[in-house]
């Protein structure tokens, strides 16, 4: 455990990525770093890997030593089953060139390589020659048989927001050989996304408003995931076929499901709700379960809960409440995070947490951008307060019986001006299974 001294902290990309400040909350100056809290006989054991702000990918113990790092970041920082890479244990994709004077954004990455444990090149993919590189963001997946999706940045018009050219966002299948043999593109299903008349026209204004293209795009896709194996298809729900792929919109409040064969959305949650409390700050408070969801915004990290853990089948995500919508929603006076798990046929909340479930204020546990949520065998829930660098696990009567804080800092630019930041895109629980070497998460490694 370290103690850091923490200059003021503005969130990383609070005004180049949303083009507006989130809710200002109170933090102190000098804090503890590292692990924080842990009680052992309650936790789930496991390691955990995430990229820095200091450019680095860490994978940690459950004593908070960093067992192994990278030297590239992330977008994110995960560890790939070595049931997708041919046995191999210890690969990642990462980020190992980026687009120089792009800036941060959608654009930002020019070749994502997948590397071994050593750091050892394995693959790498630079985009489609012309494509002016990769631009991968906010999320990648490894296939079964070798393929790699990869959620990417698409510069061009789109017909529904008046022709006006915008950074929308595509999932390419990319072949070990380099060729993709399928995309998809978000712009050309607009208008299956949900949104209401008045939602279109106010993105359609906004876009041709702007005098270059919203560098994090329109729609701010930050997640992108195969279903996998669920019961609902087992069950002879089409909507859920393993291979069909659910994306979630940061901006636009929806999740939605891609059907892999035709392109089209066959599911969707958001990005309007009947019967939405009219007193937003009950979303934080609300204890009653189930209950139908009521909103979402912000949200990140939307995906099926695998099969054999549990709450399998059931929709996770880490609902940040952070300002957005077409138009934005209300948002509470307590600015709080929820993260939620839906069932996602009947649509309601079956579990929630919120600091209210940990007996503190709401606004104690808030991240109005990036995070995650990851649930683990023994029924407790990894969670990611990504702005600010927290990651700690939960019971699932709300009991806070793991917490670390990130050390790593990094300097980056903040509308202009050089700031230092902790932030933590998205966090993964890494079982010691899957790496090349033997270790174990509780295991003294010094």
């Amino acid at each position: 455990m370290t103690c850091s001294l923490r200059s003021v902290f503005v969130p990383l990309f609070a005004l180049g990525m949303f083009g507006f400040f989130p809710a200002a909350h109170a933090i102190p100056s000098v804090f503890q770093t590292g692990v924080t809290l842990d009680k052992p006989e309650k936790t789930y054991d496991s390691f955990v890997m995430f990229s820095g702000p200091d450019g680095l990918t860490h994978l940690i113990d459950m004593t908070g030593h960093e067992v192994h790092q990278w030297a590239h970041p992330g977008l994110p920082g995960a560890m790939m089953d070595p049931a997708v890479t041919k046995g191999a244990k210890g690969h990642t994709l990462l980020q190992t060139a980026s687009l120089a004077g792009e800036g941060a954004g959608v654009t930002g990455n020019r070749t994502i390589s997948e590397v071994d444990w050593d750091g050892h090149e394995v693959w790498r993919w630079s985009g489609a020659p012309g494509s002016g590189g990769a631009r991968q963001n906010h999320d990648w997946a490894r296939l079964a048989n070798g393929n790699t999706l990869v959620l990417a940045a698409l510069t061009h018009p789109v017909a529904l927001l008046g022709g006006a050219t915008v950074n929308d966002q595509v999932i390419e299948e990319v072949a070990p050989d380099g060729h993709v043999i399928w995309r998809w593109e978000a712009g050309s299903h607009l208008g299956e996304f949900g949104l209401s008349a008045a939602g279109l026209a106010y993105l359609k204004e906004e876009a041709s408003q702007k005098s270059e293209p919203d560098a994090w795009g329109y729609l701010e896709i930050n997640d992108m995931q195969p279903l996998g194996s669920n019961h609902w298809f087992d069950g002879g729900d089409q909507r859920f076929r393993p291979d069909n792929i659910m994306i979630d919109s940061r901006k636009g409040n929806f999740v939605l499901i891609i059907d892999r064969n035709t392109g089209h959305v066959v599911w969707r949650l958001g990005p309007d709700f009947p019967g939405t409390p009219h007193d937003a700050d009950l979303r934080l408070t609300q204890l009653r379960l189930p209950r139908p969801v009521d909103q979402i915004s912000g949200q990140h990290n939307a995906h099926l809960i695998p099969k054999g853990l549990p709450g399998a089948g059931n929709l996770l995500l880490f609902d940040d409440q952070g300002p957005a919508g077409f138009p934005r929603v209300a948002l509470g006076v307590y600015g709080g995070s929820r993260v939620l798990e839906i069932n996602p046929v009947t649509r309601q909340i079956v579990w929630d947490y919120t600091a209210v479930r940990s007996g503190l204020p709401a606004w104690t546990f808030y991240s109005s951008f990036v995070s995650s949520a990851q649930r683990l065998a023994n029924g407790n829930t990894l969670i990611d307060e990504g702005m600010n660098g927290r990651i700690f696990q939960v019971t699932p009567d709300g009991e806070v019986v793991w917490e670390y804080v990130s050390p790593y800092r990094g300097t980056q630019s903040f509308g202009g001006v050089p700031v230092r930041s902790m932030l933590v895109y998205r966090a993964q629980a890494v079982p010691a299974e899957w790496l090349p070497i033997p270790l174990a998460p509780r295991a003294p490694t010094r």
